[in-house]
């Protein structure tokens, strides 16, 4: 397959080292791991919208260790509270990037940093869903989420943008009942690392 995209070598080269390099401890995890690698190895393109049925997104739990809270949006399109996220974009020099991208997007605070370990962003976890991102009245298509974690200055203040119904901080313990245990887990995840 030709490449469309003049950036995709190096993002694709990318995705591929980050996911080559992490390592969870969880068999699930692992496994998706694996199958992101097998779909990344089959599809040169594989990290775009049109890339069909599956492509690789990357999101961001965004969140204020300090206040111990989490910034979720109502997405408009799913009905739900769900991480900052999305499509990656030819201009993405990393999938760490596209992810911090879409955070601070979607979040409105510019200065967001991604968790990293030794010194390098690394994902907090991965998730497999169903969605129609390419339209309501299109086929159902496969997001390979890999999902990070966003840190936000204590006290930040959150400016929604036209990609979403709502905005807000949520307290850890006291998540809203529209989200999902994809949500859950990655806040429980972002609790975890960042004490």
């Amino acid at each position: 397959m030709t490449s469309t995209h003049p950036d995709t070598p190096a993002l694709h080269a990318d995705a591929v080292r980050t996911l080559t390099d992490w390592r969870p401890a969880e068999q699930e995890q692992d496994q998706l791991r694996r199958d992101y690698l097998a779909h990344l190895d089959e599809q040169p393109e594989g990290l775009y919208r049109a890339c069909l049925p599956a492509h690789i997104t990357a999101s961001a739990a965004v969140v204020d260790p300090a206040a111990g809270r989490v910034l979720l949006t109502l997405h408009p399109k799913v009905g739900m509270w769900l991480q900052m996220g999305g499509h990656c974009e030819p201009g993405d020099p990393t999938l760490a990037a596209a992810a911090l991208r879409e955070a601070v997007e979607e979040s409105g605070i510019p200065d967001l940093t991604l968790l990293t370990a030794d010194g390098v962003p690394v994902p907090a976890k991965l998730d497999r869903h169903q969605v129609r991102c390419t339209g309501k009245d299109r086929p159902e298509n496969t997001h390979l989420d890999v999902q990070y974690i966003a840190l936000a200055p204590a006290g930040a203040q959150a400016l929604i943008s036209e990609e979403s119904l709502d905005l807000r901080w949520f307290d850890y313990d006291h998540l809203p009942e529209l989200t999902d245990h994809s949500v859950r887990d990655l806040v429980a995840r972002a609790r975890q690392l960042t004490g």
